[in-house]
């Protein structure tokens, strides 16, 4: 599967407004997935060869995480790369119209009261709203191979 471009301005105005922001949304993200998963940060580090010094800095929102370090902490969160990209926000939303058009994006069921609602709302709380969306899913996968 080849993933989508990056979007090279976005990202270095979406890293300048993360390393600015003292609520490092995407490092809560990580810290309660790992939590949840359960995950001690030594654990996830051995298992994603990161230092577990670093992913602390993460979680804090002292750092903001590398590609790399994505790719490497995606699979032992239970993340696909593509999931954590976007919430990391490496990777540009979809242009405007693209749900409605292509079936692929949204399955034919896309509620038109859900579009109307997000579309009213700015693009970091659509991305949040995507967040929360991805965590659910997850776990919700998890919990079912559990049983």
């Amino acid at each position: 599967m080849n993933n989508p471009p990056v979007d090279i301005c976005h990202l270095a105005n979406y890293n300048l407004f993360m390393l600015d922001n003292k609520t490092n949304t995407l490092g809560k993200l990580l810290r309660q997935r790992r939590v949840t998963v359960p995950l001690t940060l030594q654990e996830l580090g051995d298992m994603s060869s990161v230092s577990p010094s670093h992913l602390g800095r993460i979680e804090k929102g002292d750092r903001f995480p590398s590609a790399r370090v994505l790719r490497k902490i995606a699979k032992p969160l239970g993340f696909s790369e593509d999931e954590l990209f976007a919430l990391a926000g490496y990777l540009s939303p979809h242009p405007a119209g693209v749900a409605e058009t292509r079936e692929e994006y949204y399955g034919g069921q896309l509620d038109p009261y859900v579009a109307r609602v997000l579309a009213q709302e700015p693009v970091e709380v659509q991305r949040a709203v995507i967040g929360i969306l991805t965590i659910l899913k997850s776990m919700a996968r998890s919990m079912t191979k559990e049983i």
